[in-house]
């Protein structure tokens, strides 16, 4: 590998970024790509595959053969709420690859008891999301119904670019969080990107139904990064 290629490939992956190192096997010349750099044609569609799939391996374009080796950060979801959802969602998050971990202030949800095996944060989201900023491929669902836990988190997440943001609430009160975040200075066209009702519509009832969907969620546009035809915006909660 070429030293410069390694640099680069090496810096991407400790600021969390998708890269793909992309190899010709006819010449073994290398170079790197970060998710979001322009490649056209056939080879920009198999980058971008590969950025959404997470997976490596070798594709063949206009009689050239390459090797794509994709280092995708993993992903990373934050939930702001020690509520029976994120009792639910956990062993799921956990089971799905997501390294999971849950903020609330309000001490009597948020008790290692209740959550024997999930990083805890007993403290306000915008303490603990100063130490541990978000970034594009973290997921952040709140969940507390409480504007003054919730909004900063979300307000967070937008200004970061999360690839995912979901808040649980009726329309109604998704209006009055729109009222409330753009107060706060987010534009009507980054609040569109909040998930409110948040989950696919699945007739979901229970806490565990409605983690599920939430779940399902996440992992949609986690795969389909990039592709806006693909959104999911439909209702668990």
């Amino acid at each position: 590998m070429d030293p410069y290629s390694l640099k680069k490939l090496n810096a991407a992956r400790r600021e969390r970024r998708a890269v793909v190192l992309l190899t010709d096997l006819g010449d073994g010349r290398d170079r790197v790509i970060l998710e979001g750099d322009p490649v056209t044609g056939e080879l920009g569609e198999a980058i971008s595959k590969a950025f959404r799939s997470g997976r490596s391996g070798s594709v063949e374009i206009e009689n050239r053969s390459y090797f794509l080796n994709v280092h995708v950060p993993p992903p990373r979801l934050v939930v702001i709420g020690a509520v029976h959802i994120s009792q639910a969602m956990a062993p799921m998050a956990r089971i799905a690859g997501f390294d999971m971990e849950i903020i609330d202030p309000r001490t009597a949800f948020a008790s290692p008891e209740r959550f024997p095996d999930v990083p805890l944060y007993a403290e306000w989201p915008d303490e603990v999301l100063e130490r541990r900023p978000l970034d594009t491929f973290t997921a952040l669902a709140a969940l507390t119904h409480d504007p003054k836990i919730d909004d900063p988190a979300l307000k967070a997440a937008l200004e970061a670019g999360c690839f995912y943001i979901g808040a649980l609430g009726s329309r109604k009160t998704h209006a009055s969080r729109v009222e409330r975040l753009t107060g706060m200075g987010i534009s009507s066209s980054a609040i569109e990107a909040i998930h409110a009702p948040i989950g696919l519509d699945i007739g979901a009832s229970s806490p565990q139904e409605i983690a599920v969907a939430i779940l399902a969620q996440i992992i949609l546009a986690l795969r389909s990064r990039g592709l806006e035809s693909r959104t999911a915006r439909g209702k668990a909660a």
